[in-house]
Formats: structure tokens, C-alpha cells, sequence
């Protein structure tokens, strides 16, 4: 077993990276863990840094701290670096949230420890379970796949071990992994499957988890050639992690759902055909809108749709709502976080060519705007007079005539005079300074 770890640091060239381990101290990390640490004592290994992450899901109490503490003490024991963290206070006990939570707390650890790597002890008896679960679930062909052996920076070495080899390792090498209580609670799945439905199929088939995981080899070899198609699609249809509208219009329904499925399971989230085609339905229904709608996803994940993109938002909370607000008290540069404003004088001689009002700077006629101005985020009662028009508006409903979606618009940046607008970074100016014949000012943001 400890050949097989070998060869797989070796396949991906790890040799000498930072590699954070899932450890819950159960059977299979505790065996992944050791058998690090025996491989980190070999010259080619010696610069392989290791950290143990251990995340206490808090649901047992004293168990819970005890098992935190034998985490604890064999990593020093081994030489390696403990990180833990105790899950936030009610946390919905759920498989699902928490693995949302065990990943989001794995992520903070790949970055405080500028890692390279995490690795997870999933083994071949877990993907066997996996590829049941989404089974019994209706998933297609990507979830046919089962559990992947290497996706972004997570990584799992032990995907092609049975359990039973690893527990023949804990004993072999007098392991002492803590013996997780819920793991004997059927009211889980994923404990009913491996307790219940799995031993009754076996039955039929005593290598019902081989059988499991030769369906999983030919799924993921069966979507290889659909990904030769889909390699072409995808660059049209999406703009980072963003669905591109207007392209994701042009293909047909079961591309569609294809790719809503890949782009649920980038967002870590497990979801069956049902919900897939629910996904479907909402995009259908607001990807002609000019001011879309939200779904939700998770408890701190939604979906929003118009006709410019398909993405994913975090949940709106006002206590995370960013304020910003820097006094503009003459023509000048000033900072503004990371970026800056520039407001200055407009030189005669320069070109003058009408940006668009998405641009990130806008030509200005100041001569009737006493200063001092505000760049600052939206407040309640903020008004504007769009260009070309007389009377004045609320600012949340030029916001909608602009096609602004409703996340973005706490983030945008306004230049104001007292509680008119007279700039909305992004989206357009006012009247009261906009040029209709040679402007005074030039008004930038970079």
C-alpha cells in the first residue's frame, strides 16, 4: 500500500509540494497519515511538507473533543503540523452541510498554508457507495463516474484500496483511529447503504463493489468522448466561473442539462436529475429577463439568471454588505481599496470620443457641480436624473431600466452630491453632468 501512495505522489509530481490531509482520525486517514510520514523519512520525499486538517463537525460533545484530541496528539507524535476548527454553532446536521462545511474549512487550510494539495482518504469502498447512492438518485453519466481521483487541488490516494486493506494496515502497524459512533447511525444514507443495502446485494453479487467500480471506470471512459465534444462548446458558452445567455441559448436541451449538471457539481453540490431539470426550468424562465431571478441552491449558495449570464451568487446578508465612502473634496487621484479615481481637468487638444456607459470612465461637464462630492456605495433615498432627461428617479429604478442585477448593486460605485448621482460606475451618468458640447472634467476609476 505504501507503493501504491508512492507511485501516486510520483504520477502527480508532489514529491516536494505542501499536502494538507483530511484527518478525522478514523481508519482511513489515519492510515493515509502514516503512511505519509513513513514516506516523508525517504531522500526523494524529504522537502514534502505535510499538515494534518482536522474539522470537528461538534455534533457528539465530549466524543467529539476527544476524538479532536487523539488527532491531536498522533499528528506530533508523527512529526506533522495539526490545523484544526470547530464547526460554526448550528450547523444543520445533515450529510450534506456538512460536507459543504468540511470542504469550506479544507479550502481555508489550502490557503493559510499556501498548500499544493489536499488529500482525502476516500477508498475503493467508498467509491462503490458513491456510485450506488447517485444510482438510487437518477443521476446520468457524470455521476456514474463516482468519486474523482484528482479535481482542482483535492486529491485521493487510496481511491483504488478496499477498506478492508486499510484496516488489515491500522492493525498491522497497532493503529489505535478513533471509532466515530455516527458511523453506525442508519439514519445517514450513506451508513444505510454500506450497512444495509450493500451486504443484501452482495447476496446476489459477492462483488457487488467491484461491479460498482468497473461501472465507474467505463462511465468516466464513456464521458471522455463526450468531453471531445463538449471541449469546443464550452469556451463559447462560459466566461469564468459565469453561463454566457446568449450562447447557452443556441444548444440544445440535453447539452444544456450536461453542462448544468457539471457546473452544480464545480459548486460542490450533489444534486439528482430531478433537481437538474428544476435548474433547467428556472434558467428557461428568466434567461430572456433584463432583471433576473434568484434560486436557491444551498444554504449560502444561489443561482441568478437574466439575459447576460447564469451565475452563481453567495446569499444575500446585510451584515456583509461592503460601505464605502471617500470624499472627493476637489479634481484629483484618490485611492479607493486596491484601484483608484481620478478626477481631472479636460484638455482641449485631447480626442474626445464618446465612451460607452459601461466604460470604466466617462468624459464630465462640471460647470454647474460645486464640490465637495462623495464616491461612495448606494444608500436608501439616493436619486439620479438620467442623461437626456429632466425630472429625477430613484436610483433603484434606473438600476432596473440599466438591467443591473440585484447582487451587483451594492457593490457598484456611485459619484454623488449629497444624495443625487451623478456617476454610476458601469452603468451611466446623470444629466446634470453630462456633456452636451465640449466637457470640463475627465472621470476615471482604475
Amino acid at each position: 500500500m505504501i507503493n501504491r501512495v508512492i507511485d501516486f505522489l510520483r504520477k502527480y509530481e508532489l514529491q516536494d509540494k505542501t499536502i494538507i490531509v483530511g484527518f478525522s482520525g478514523g481508519y482511513d486517514s489515519m492510515c493515509l497519515l502514516d503512511i505519509l510520514s513513513k514516506i516523508k523519512t525517504l531522500p526523494e520525499f524529504a522537502e514534502m511538507t505535510i499538515i494534518s486538517a482536522h474539522f470537528n463537525h461538534n455534533w457528539r460533545g465530549e466524543e467529539s473533543l476527544k476524538e479532536q484530541e487523539v488527532c491531536r496528539i498522533f499528528s506530533s507524535a508523527k512529526g506533522v503540523e495539526f490545523y484544526t476548527k470547530d464547526a460554526p454553532k448550528g450547523l444543520k446536521k445533515t450529510e450534506n452541510d456538512a460536507r459543504i462545511a468540511r470542504y469550506e474549512f479544507f479550502e481555508e487550510a489550502y490557503e493559510e498554508y499556501d498548500a499544493d494539495a489536499v488529500f482525502t482518504a476516500h477508498n475503493k469502498d467508498d467509491n462503490a457507495e458513491t456510485v450506488l447512492y447517485r444510482i438510487i438518485k437518477g443521476t446520468g453519466i457524470v455521476g456514474l463516474k463516482g468519486i474523482s481521483e484528482k479535481r482542482l487541488y483535492f486529491y485521493r490516494p487510496l481511491l483504488t484500496t478496499r477498506r478492508s486493506e486499510i484496516v488489515d494496515y491500522c492493525n498491522e502497524n497497532n493503529l489505535a483511529p478513533n471509532n466515530d459512533s455516527s458511523n453506525s447511525n442508519i439514519a445517514y444514507k450513506r451508513n444505510y447503504l454500506r450497512l444495509n443495502v450493500i451486504p443484501a446485494l452482495e447476496k446476489i453479487n459477492e462483488n457487488v463493489k467491484d461491479a460498482l467500480n468497473t461501472l465507474s471506470a467505463v462511465a468516466t471512459s464513456e464521458n471522455e468522448i463526450i468531453e471531445e465534444y463538449l471541449k469546443t462548446i464550452r469556451p463559447n458558452v462560459f466566461k469564468g466561473d459565469r453561463i454566457i445567455s446568449s450562447e447557452y441559448k443556441k444548444l440544445s436541451k440535453p447539452v444544456k442539462l450536461r453542462l448544468l449538471h457539471e457546473y452544480i457539481q464545480q459548486l460542490d453540490l450533489d444534486y439528482d436529475f430531478k433537481k437538474i431539470s428544476e435548474i433547467y426550468e428556472f434558467i428557461e424562465s428568466n434567461i430572456n429577463q433584463r432583471n433576473g431571478s434568484t434560486m436557491s441552491l444551498a444554504s449560502a449558495k444561489w443561482l441568478y439568471a437574466d439575459e447576460k449570464f447564469v451565475e452563481k451568487i453567495p446569499r444575500s446578508n446585510a451584515e456583509e454588505k461592503e460601505v464605502i465612502e471617500v470624499l472627493i473634496p476637489s479634481e484629483g487621484e484618490y485611492v479607493v481599496g486596491n484601484k483608484k479615481f481620478l478626477l481631472r481637468r479636460h484638455n482641449e487638444k485631447d480626442l474626445f470620443v464618446f465612451p460607452e456607459a459601461t466604460a470604466n470612465f466617462a468624459y464630465a461637464d462640471f460647470s454647474n457641480i460645486q464640490f465637495p462630492l462623495t464616491l461612495r456605495t448606494r444608500k436608501d433615498g439616493d436619486i439620479i436624473t438620467p442623461f437626456g432627461m429632466k425630472g429625477t428617479m430613484k436610483l433603484k429604478k434606473y438600476l432596473n431600466s440599466k438591467g443591473v442585477p440585484r447582487h451587483n448593486r451594492d457593490k457598484m460605485l456611485l459619484l454623488c452630491k449629497d444624495n443625487e448621482v451623478l456617476w454610476v460606475l458601469g452603468a451611466g451618468i446623470s444629466d446634470k453632468i453630462g456633456v452636451k458640447g465640449i466637457p470640463t472634467h475627465v472621470i476615471e476609476f482604475i
